[in-house]
């Protein structure tokens, strides 16, 4: 078993270009970084090209679990050292196992809606860790979907993912246009709340046991135009002290939650 000791290695160089989003889309290829972020993507069937495995960093249960899973994986075992895998690895959680994969399906088309769903939408959210984050409070709350709306969001970025822990490869997940979501909302049939910071309607005073799509704008852009059309119902969460909106990733765990809480109270409760 050879292991790779320069970060000039052609798979390593590969790799370190799926940072940037052009390389990913022109490989169409993503990396996943974290012994759970891994172990979530095996189990969703997510296809691995190759893994990057560093022994010497594999010292929790989880990394363990991860390597042995590999072993009847048709991707590629590529072991490094220490010093090699720490260029690889994002932050500071350098957990011995990173993955490239291929991306997995984002289209709206693939997406497949429980009787009943409840759609989370992102437009203009930029920030990967916010992304990743409001995946993390979709999964938690039983949310059935997640797109992303505009040519702002890097769903697949590696910060979205790890952010999600992994959560990502649970909750379907599709990209699309706003326009194009709008008209796949309305051709399911779902109510569409959209939260505003104007909004007349409190976000507890709407009904989210049918079949609905919570719409969720940027801290700095908040939602476009295409937002405010006659069968969209504007929602606020009440801002009682002296900031004037929430992280979205804040705002979208309020409003799944509330979600929740209808859809799991007895039959004719509010």
């Amino acid at each position: 078993m050879s292991t790779i000791t320069s970060l000039h290695n052609p798979h390593v160089r590969s790799a370190l270009r799926l940072r940037d989003r052009r390389h990913r889309q022109r490989q169409d290829r993503i990396l996943i970084d974290g012994a759970r972020e891994l172990g979530r993507a095996i189990a969703a069937g997510v296809r691995l090209v190759e893994v990057f495995v560093c022994g010497p960093l594999c010292q929790s249960d989880e990394a363990r679990r991860v390597v042995a899973a590999l072993a009847g994986s048709p991707a590629r075992i590529l072991h490094v050292t220490e010093a090699v895998f720490e260029k690889l690895a994002f932050g500071d959680r350098t957990e011995g196992v990173l993955g490239v994969a291929e991306t997995p399906a984002s289209a709206l088309a693939d997406l497949r809606l429980p009787d009943r769903p409840l759609v989370a939408v992102l437009e203009g959210v930029e920030k990967p860790g916010n992304v990743g984050a409001v995946l993390r409070s979709a999964d938690a709350a039983g949310v059935s979907a997640m797109i992303v709306a505009g040519p702002g969001t890097d769903l697949f970025n590696p910060n979205a993912i790890r952010a999600s822990l992994g959560t990502i490869f649970t909750v379907p997940a599709a990209a699309a246009t706003t326009a194009e979501t709008l008209a796949w909302l309305r051709r399911h049939k779902l109510a569409i709340y959209a939260a505003r910071l104007d909004a007349a309607v409190a976000y507890t005073e709407v009904d989210y046991r049918r079949p609905a799509a919570i719409v969720l704008g940027s801290e700095a852009g908040g939602l476009s135009g295409d937002w405010s059309a006659g069968d969209v119902t504007a929602v606020r969460l009440p801002m009682l002290g002296q900031a004037d909106s929430l992280n979205v990733s804040a705002a979208a765990a309020v409003l799944f939650y509330e979600a929740l809480r209808q859809r799991t109270a007895s039959p004719g409760a509010p």
